[in-house]
């Protein structure tokens, strides 16, 4: 093909002449189009973008849980817990007098608390012809395939730390079976669902909740519940609803302000996540209270996500990695810590 020069005249419009293809179908040409050179403006008249779109999701275990890492293949967890006794009570039995001939005894009660472990391994498989043109094209294949074992990773605990894994019967935080189950109370609407009550029926619901959990820990000031778990639902009713028309301050200030914990001197957290809707009674939504700390709550990474071993294959011709981590069950030390607050949504 000769070159022409176009100068200031209509160079005319440039057609490709193979077949259009079908919906979700590659471009394709016939050897006319080749020849007029549409192959060649197809890969060069097009704009790419570098980047890959990933799955959009939603991840939030490690806000909720204390995450200890170490500890080996191991198959449990344990966690040693002590009771007191004094012979006749701590009241009037301690008080003693000159001749007296014998003083109470102190006695301690040490117990073993046992969590399954259980181990997490994923592969990953990468072809040696998609390495030589990953190279070509200057993408990885194995860092696009290390980020699905990454998510792969983060939902299963995800799953772990909130419901547990029912195959293995274990649970976790929003349901586990010592916990106290309740219902909030019905507002002046005639149910409890949040979107029909007034704010001051939210505190007192919040606090009610702030209240049990705090009495059932013995009002120890260390086990002040600092954690509230919501569905989005009723997380993003507070934040964005009004105390009333004229006032500026959200439901969710309110709460942040008159709650029990704060007048107590600890800090709330109220978050949101997906696992609580629908996880009360009857399918109703669910507010989760307990002590976020790693005395009463925990998890532990026994061996954090780690590349094990890489091999060539070469029946399939490729490269195989195994990538295995060792993950504890939600550890609750004081299930008394921990209450359910259920008809928060979801109620009729």
């Amino acid at each position: 093909m000769s070159f022409q020069n176009v100068g200031t005249v209509n160079a005319g419009v440039v057609k490709f002449t193979g077949a259009a293809p079908a919906i979700g179908g590659v471009p394709t040409m016939d050897a006319a189009g080749i020849a007029s050179g549409g192959a060649f403006l197809v890969s060069e008249l097009e704009k790419r973008d570098p980047m890959i779109r990933k799955p959009l999701t939603s991840v939030t275990y490690p806000r909720d849980i204390v995450i200890q890492t170490g500890g080996g293949w191991v198959d449990y967890v344990s966690a040693m817990s002590v009771a007191y006794g004094i012979t006749g009570g701590a009241g009037a039995a301690p008080v003693q007098a000159g001749g007296a001939s014998g003083l109470p005894i102190v006695q301690a009660s040490v117990d073993k608390g046992i969590y399954k472990a259980h181990t997490f391994a994923v592969a990953l498989r990468v072809m040696f012809q998609d390495m030589q043109r990953a190279n070509f094209i200057g993408r990885s294949m194995d860092q696009l395939l290390q980020d699905g074992v990454r998510m792969a990773f983060d939902k299963h605990q995800d799953q772990n730390i909130y419901t547990g894994l029912s195959e293995y019967e274990t649970t976790g935080i929003i349901n586990n079976p010592d916990a106290t189950e309740s219902t909030v109370a019905d507002g002046a609407s005639g149910n409890g669902n949040w979107v029909t009550k007034t704010p001051a029926e939210i505190l007192a619901d919040v606090n009610k909740a702030l209240i049990t959990t705090w009495d059932q820990a013995g009002n120890d000031l260390d086990a002040l519940p600092n954690h509230i778990l919501l569905p989005y639902e009723e997380y993003n009713y507070i934040l964005s609803t009004p105390v009333s028309d004229l006032a500026t301050k959200s439901i969710y200030d309110y709460i942040m302000e008159k709650n029990i914990t704060s007048k107590n001197g600890g800090d709330l957290f109220i978050g949101a996540t997906q696992w609580c809707k629908g996880a009360g009674t009857g399918g109703t939504d669910r507010m989760v209270v307990y002590v976020n700390h790693e005395r009463y709550l925990k998890a532990d990474e026994l061996v954090p996500l780690s590349r094990i071993m890489s091999a060539p294959n070469v029946a399939n011709v490729c490269y195989d990695t195994a990538y295995m981590a060792n993950l504890s069950e939600p550890e609750v030390m004081y299930p008394q810590t921990i209450t359910y607050w259920d008809q928060i949504g979801g109620d009729t």
